[in-house]
């Protein structure tokens, strides 16, 4: 891709971002072209579809999720890195509105240009948890799929204003339930999510 070009699908992304952090991801295609001052055909030869835009927008986050998984992997306890990475990753979902329904319908969609991400950031999830759950600080009764859509219940809780106060203390409801015993005591209260201000 040329240098100006480059330039051009950048811009294209960071407003993209500022309008779905505010609007959502239903924004109109032709408003976020309207804010980067560009023609609607501009946008679709970049992203000839809106999945095509939130995939090329979140990639560079769900590739940092995947990082933060590994780095809690080698720093910390089985059980304290299932909760951070949830904390983590429930807090990202939060900056775009409406991004965890897509999330959950592209991951039963081969043909969504989200699948590959969403997939890959469950089993992401996934492997933290198959962690805990071998050293017995986990229950075994839940898999990569039922975290996943735990990140989406907490996430919506966050974009409803008349609960987002209750995330916080929810969240911790939560992550106290996936851990066994003792662990679920020692992390209560240490993984809060970051909410938006």
């Amino acid at each position: 891709m040329r240098a100006d070009a480059r330039k051009n699908r950048d811009h294209l992304l960071a407003v993209a971002g500022t309008a779905i952090a505010e609007q959502g991801v239903d924004v109109s295609l032709r408003d976020i072209a309207r804010r980067a001052d560009v023609g609607l055909a501009t946008l679709l030869r970049h992203f000839p579809t809106r999945e095509a835009l939130l995939e090329a927008l979140l990639r560079t986050s769900f590739d940092e999720l995947t990082a933060k998984a590994d780095e809690f992997e080698t720093s910390s306890s089985p059980e304290d890195a299932l909760v951070s990475w949830l904390r983590d990753c429930t807090a990202w979902t939060t900056e775009y509105r409406g991004v965890t329904v897509l999330m959950a319908a592209a991951i039963e969609d081969t043909e969504s240009a989200l699948h590959a991400s969403c997939v890959t950031l469950r089993a992401t999830g996934a492997r933290l948890l198959t962690r805990a759950q071998a050293a017995g600080t986990a229950r075994t009764d839940i898999d990569g799929a039922d975290l996943f859509a735990l990140i989406a219940a907490l996430a919506w809780l966050g974009d409803q204003p008349s609960l987002a106060p209750r995330a916080d203390h929810l969240f911790d409801v939560v992550a106290s339930a996936l851990l066994t015993g003792a662990a679920s005591n020692d992390t209560e209260g240490k993984h809060r999510p970051r909410t938006r201000s």
